[in-house]
């Protein structure tokens, strides 16, 4: 179908994760909404992934548009994604994205957007674009203050981090090291291409002092989005798990998830599990596996009797779980988080005060944030990183139910109210920016 003419259109292309695909599709809604064409472009298991998202009232603003990656061995199509994906072919995956700038290079001289929008991971993609006079912008799902303290750390070896409430412990400095190609930022070069501006999965109001000092950092204009929630699914398809919330009180209840692409050791869930249990609270338990490793049943993952012990008072699932849905309930009091942005601004938006398990990567800079805005408890683990389980059960008690937690539950509540009552104030800053682009290239 052809963008009309009027319009501003836009390609874009998110990383290939569900937390990087998700925002860019919310973002794309709000732009098609102002009158912008959007042409989606992914690989097919994640356009199949979000296709339903595309409601009939966008069917003629935004297209998805397959994005075939180079084949390589031990990576077949269902693999084109990170969900479920074996942690071991993460590079892997990484490589055959790389390779596939050719590919985005056909796909820019078959469709001539007026402009691109493209992931952290992706100098190749603002190459490409301006080698035929396209402007293109970087947009990224992740924290001010996290892309702040990188570029800080990578720019400034040595130097102190100026927001002192935003730090790394050792162990979590030596994790994301071990992540990063060469010991190298990764954002550092699809920053510096970004043309002017720099959009951001964040408001204003959360984390003005690291846009600002993040622009200062990369002269560029940081330009916020919000928090671009997904509107929640259907409640009658999950007829089940709302049933189980139903019978659950007030505030009682707490979700449990560690996002798509982490996946809990056998040490770590049982730390989990012994937690949830000793907190002596309501659970509703999302478990995941990696493609391929799934074992028979989930049970067998768990400590053995954990699900007689706890019986009535906990829900384990495994796979998805619509979370959305589930953080808006009022059975939730607590969400046990491994603190993914996205998990974030969700929380945020429905008031639910987090306790903070972080992961890796962004996470534990996520995990510093919350407890220094006041919506979050990390649950504190030993000196080698390691989760203990009294430690999990004390914070969730803390934050769910007792008396001392009170100031972290009025903070979320308050924090929902003041995103919610701004609306889309954000998304207009932003179609003046792109706008103002279009015209001067």
């Amino acid at each position: 179908m052809e963008a009309k003419k009027n319009t501003i259109s836009v390609l874009m292309l998110p990383w290939l994760a569900h937390g990087h695909i998700s925002p860019f599709l919310e973002l794309a809604k709000k732009l098609a909404n102002r009158n912008f064409h959007i042409y989606m472009c992914s690989t097919t298991v994640n356009l199949s992934s979000i296709k339903k998202r595309v409601t009939e009232k966008y069917s003629q603003s935004i297209e998805l548009v397959e994005f075939h990656l180079p084949s390589l061995p031990n990576l077949p199509p269902h693999y084109h994604t990170t969900n479920g994906l074996p942690p071991h072919l993460m590079d892997t995956l990484k490589k055959a994205f790389e390779m596939s700038s050719p590919e985005f290079s056909k796909t820019l001289q078959t469709l001539n957007p007026d402009l691109v929008i493209y992931d952290f991971n992706q100098p190749w993609a603002a190459d490409s674009a301006s080698s035929v006079n396209i402007p293109a912008v970087q947009f990224l799902t992740f924290s001010a203050a996290v892309i702040a303290l990188g570029i800080h750390m990578y720019d400034k070896p040595g130097e102190m981090f100026p927001f002192p409430e935003i730090y790394l412990r050792e162990y979590e400095l030596l994790s994301l090291m071990s992540t990063l190609p060469g010991g190298k930022f990764p954002f550092d070069e699809g920053l510096r291409r970004s043309q002017d501006i720099i959009l951001m999965k964040t408001c204003r109001d959360l984390e003005e002092k690291y846009m600002d000092y993040l622009s200062s950092l990369v002269s560029k204009k940081i330009v916020p989005v919000g928090t671009l929630v997904q509107e929640s699914t259907n409640k009658d398809d999950h007829e089940e798990i709302m049933q189980w919330l139903n019978k659950k009180h007030k505030g009682s209840t707490v979700f449990v998830s560690f996002g798509s692409e982490f996946f809990l050791s056998k040490e770590q869930t049982h730390a989990v599990a012994q937690g949830l249990e000793l907190s002596k609270v309501n659970f509703i338990w999302v478990i995941r596996f990696p493609q391929g490793e799934k074992i028979s049943n989930t049970q067998d993952a768990l400590p053995e009797g954990f699900l007689e012990r706890v019986g009535e008072r906990g829900l384990v699932m495994e796979g998805w779980a619509p979370q959305a849905t589930i953080l808006q309930h009022t059975s939730i009091g607590g969400f046990v988080s491994h603190c993914g942005w996205n998990s974030i601004m969700e929380s945020m938006k429905f008031g639910v005060p987090i306790i903070a398990m972080p992961m890796q990567i962004d996470q534990p800079t996520n995990s510093r944030l919350l407890e220094y805005i006041g919506m979050g408890m990390e649950a504190v683990r030993d000196e080698n990183g390691e989760l203990q389980s009294e430690q999990i059960a004390k914070a969730i008690r803390k934050v769910v139910v007792e008396k001392s937690g009170e100031v972290v539950r009025k903070k979320a509540k308050e924090l929902s109210e003041k995103m919610n009552a701004k609306g889309d104030e954000e998304i207009d800053g932003v179609v003046e920016e792109l706008v103002a682009l279009c015209n001067n290239k």
